[in-house]
């Protein structure tokens, strides 16, 4: 199932789905799973960045609401819970005074850079790292993926027409 083409992985489901379950993968998010669904699908733009979003939110969700917890769970096993303390202590630190500088503006900024290593997968994870709530994590987040979605979209827009008027 999951090839080297990722325009392949869902494909034997309704493309807008594919377009959706590419947005949820953390190495396709919706920053392959637009182009792929505009120009390797064919479907309609609107169609494509309203299944992307929904498709990339709903890891960041769940991400949100249910990694605190197994974090809480966690923490109380006597040799996963030192372990797992320590290492999200090390990345609190390293981080704080990025976090502290940028806030929020940085977590949106970060989510919606449609660059490699960053998504609503990570923010999500930086999001629980820094302890900030999960409304407000959310809300910044959204606003993120909604960012990255258009820019996605604009790039994959003038990329494929320019390609199209070249060749």
């Amino acid at each position: 199932m999951f090839g080297i083409n990722p325009a392949e992985w869902f494909i034997n489901l309704p493309l807008e789905w594919a377009v959706f379950f590419l947005s949820m993968v953390p190495i396709t998010e919706l920053r392959a799973a637009i182009p792929i669904g505009i120009e390797v699908y064919g479907l309609p733009i609107w169609k494509v960045w309203i299944m992307a979003v929904l498709g990339d939110i709903i890891p960041a969700i769940l991400i949100l609401y249910f990694l605190p917890l197994l974090y809480y769970w966690l923490r109380h096993r006597r040799f996963l819970g030192k372990i797992i303390t320590h290492q999200l202590e090390k990345a609190e630190r390293k981080f704080t005074g990025k976090y502290e500088k940028y806030g929020l503006i940085g977590l949106l900024l970060f989510v919606g850079a449609p660059l490699p290593f960053t998504g609503s997968w990570t923010g999500s994870l930086a999001a629980v790292v820094f302890n900030i709530p999960f409304k407000k994590a959310f809300f910044f987040i959204l606003l993120g993926v909604f960012m990255a979605a258009s820019l996605v979209t604009l790039i994959t827009l003038f990329a494929g027409g320019t390609l199209r008027w070249l060749f």
